[in-house]
């Protein structure tokens, strides 16, 4: 049985392909029609019997060989975007060289064309005189070598949108045979600038040595040549810029958008030079400033953003501490054990979740900070490692809202908070190798068994008078002292002090403005 035989597919989409074919038959038409203009009007084509009989068969002779030329040209140039399929990873990389080729490939067809009508011409006026049998050819030469020029430009920008599919999986690599920048911007200046340049060098050159083209001739040549240099010039050098400025300009406005914090800006890799391996090269930076962020971000979930900055900005790795002056707040879960036995496990993950939900939200509300979590308990941090104006204010205003906000938003569970201020020790903690920002001190301690007492409170909501002491006003306005009581493993009785509100609701009286706290400030406490 046969073989079924496998079918070359394009490579480019219907779009690229009509918009090729469009401008590359406009540019070798208009190219031919230029080139046919100069050598039979403007050129000097030295004595000839009958001028109009060589101009007529000139004339028809463009008109066959484009008829040939173009649809022969079209199809070549088509089937140098055709691919057999074969293996997945040797079609990809044939599709990949094909593309990046490709206006190279469609160069080198055209320069093909373009060379064999110089072998046609001079033969069709070599009977005729050898001097115009030179000129024509010469003016074809140079014309075919500035449209293939321009050309392959508009070629070039016109398989952007393929060139992009096929470098979006892997970045671009200087390539043999692609013109980089410099050889770039050098080949078409002489291309675009140098070619007609010598073309009218040459025409001066004729006119010297057979000396039979006169002063108003002369004149007509030169601004003739002149104009279409500066024509096909500009052309040339105008894509020419195009091509290096295009690929400059994007990555500049992606790093506007970077610098605006937008790190999902990228740009399109369609090049296949140095140009390309820039943008390639921007994106590869923005994804590290991604995944950067992204590390950075989680780091700050795990131990705070505020010691994440201060990690991130640490010049070296310090282990040790400093003594502060924190505010600490604990909170702890009642009956998390009976809890835990009698819910299903995915239920008490998603209990503790909320929870924690709103811990975290008042804490941070507060300019505090959670230094970490132990199993249904919470430890918050307040004045440290960012100093703060009222560390102890904060923690008590936020151990008050806390409370307020677990009774109405989570009603079915309990919790003790314990508030406590002082001096404590805040520093990194451990080895290099593994070590956390933490703090150290009385204080902690303290509020770990307020919390424990104030399980088994009104309020569930406890606070030591010094730390009252050593709050605001405003926010020791709003605490009401009570006995001292001795906490488990303390040597001193500690003063406890419970929120004015929570005092009156469970005695039954209405609640009132609470008066100013006369021991406002460390000292006066009594």
């Amino acid at each position: 049985m046969a073989r079924p035989r496998r079918v070359r597919r394009w490579v480019i989409d219907w779009p690229a392909r009509i918009a090729l074919a469009v401008v590359v038959v406009f540019a070798n038409v208009a190219g031919a029609v230029v080139v046919f203009v100069l050598a039979a009007w403007v050129l000097p084509e030295g004595p000839l019997a009958d001028p109009v009989r060589v101009r007529a068969l000139n004339m028809i002779a463009l008109g066959g060989y484009l008829l040939v030329a173009l649809p022969v040209g079209l199809l070549w140039g088509g089937r140098r975007f055709r691919l057999r399929p074969g293996e997945a990873d040797a079609e990809q990389r044939r599709e990949r060289r094909m593309v990046l080729y490709g206006p190279l490939r469609l160069v080198t067809v055209q320069a093909v064309l373009w060379a064999l009508a110089v072998a046609v011409f001079v033969l069709l006026n070599l009977p005729y005189s050898v001097r115009l049998a030179v000129s024509v050819g010469e003016t074809i030469l140079l014309g075919g070598i500035t449209t293939c020029a321009l050309a392959y430009l508009l070629s070039e920008r016109i398989l952007r949108r393929t060139a992009a599919r096929v470098l979006a999986a892997r970045p671009p690599k200087p390539r043999p045979g692609l013109p980089g920048i410099v050889v770039r911007s050098l080949l078409f200046w002489a291309l675009g600038t140098g070619v007609p340049v010598v073309g009218l060098m040459l025409t001066a050159v004729s006119a010297l040595v057979y000396g039979d083209v006169p002063a108003t001739r002369l004149a007509v040549i030169v601004l003739a040549i002149g104009g279409v240099a500066l024509g096909a010039g500009l052309l040339v050098n105008v894509g020419a810029a195009r091509a290096v400025a295009d690929p400059v300009n994007a990555v500049r406005r992606a790093m506007r958008r970077v610098e605006r914090g937008e790190l999902d800006a990228g740009v399109t890799v369609y090049d296949g030079t140095e140009l390309g391996q820039l943008q390639s090269g921007f994106n590869t930076m923005v994804a590290g400033l991604r995944e950067r962020e992204r590390i950075h971000d989680l780091f700050g979930r795990q131990v705070g953003r505020d010691v994440a900055r201060a990690a991130a900005a640490a010049q070296e790795v310090r282990l040790g501490g400093e003594v502060r002056c924190v505010g600490v707040l604990f909170v702890d879960l009642v009956g998390s054990t009976a809890l835990t036995a009698q819910r299903p496990p995915e239920e008490v993950v998603e209990l503790l979740n909320r929870f924690f939900a709103v811990v975290v939200e008042v804490v941070e509300e507060h300019d505090g900070w959670i230094n970490k979590f132990e199993g249904d308990a919470a430890l918050a941090v307040f004045g440290a490692p960012v100093d703060g104006e009222d560390p102890a204010g904060c923690a008590l205003a936020a151990g008050r809202v806390l409370a307020a906000r677990l009774a109405s938003e989570l009603p079915d569970v309990t919790a003790g908070i314990g508030i406590s201020a002082g001096d404590a020790v805040a520093g990194n903690v451990g080895d290099v190798r593994r070590y956390e920002y933490t703090v150290i001190g009385d204080p902690v301690n303290e509020a770990a068994r307020l919390t424990d007492l104030a399980k088994s409170v009104p309020g569930r909501v406890l606070a030591a008078a010094d730390a009252v002491a050593m709050a605001a006003p405003e926010e020791a306005a709003r605490w009401e002292l009570g006995d001292p009581t001795r906490l488990r493993g303390r040597p001193a009785p500690t003063r406890l002090a419970t929120p004015v509100e929570r005092t009156r609701a469970a005695a039954g009286e209405p609640e009132e403005p609470a008066a100013p706290f006369v021991g406002g400030h460390p000292g006066n406490a009594g």
